[in-house]
């Protein structure tokens, strides 16, 4: 146990923690700012700060595509493609709608995943109600 305190590895000195949105005093060792963007490029938080947030949705041309693959995997179930002799398959089975259901199920899941905008939205507010509750709080020892 004693060894395994003794040999656990220990950060260097010049390492300094930050957190999400702090910028570092060191430009991270590099001897500017613009150094540090162009041999290393932006920190996650610097990148979240300057993406604009989209409010179009999905688009069509990419509904489409994936409408038409669906068909076509659709199709490829159907007996007359694919035959071999002495193998009859039926025209339906319970594959397909299980499939359907599926692609409609995890469309929907993944559609709540990665549509952000309720999320930024409630945090928007949440901004606001921090900042007039702020300002009331100013005007109050003001006045």
């Amino acid at each position: 146990m004693n060894d395994e305190i003794k040999n656990k590895p220990v950060p260097p000195p010049e390492t300094e923690t930050m957190g999400w949105g702090e910028k570092s005093a060191s430009n991270y060792g590099y001897a500017s700012d613009q150094e540090r963007l162009d041999k290393r490029g932006l920190e996650d938080w610097e990148m979240v700060q300057t993406m604009e947030h989209s409010t179009t949705s999905i688009p069509y041309w990419f509904i489409a595509i994936f409408f038409v693959l669906l068909l076509v995997a659709i199709g490829l179930t159907f007996p007359f493609w694919g035959n071999r002799p002495g193998f009859e398959r039926p025209y339906f089975d319970w594959g397909i709608p299980a499939g359907v259901a599926w692609v409609i199920v995890m469309s929907f899941v993944i559609y709540y995943f990665v549509d952000l905008r309720h999320i930024l939205k409630e945090k928007k507010e949440r901004k606001e109600k921090e900042a007039a509750a702020k300002q009331a709080e100013a005007s109050q020892k003001n006045g």
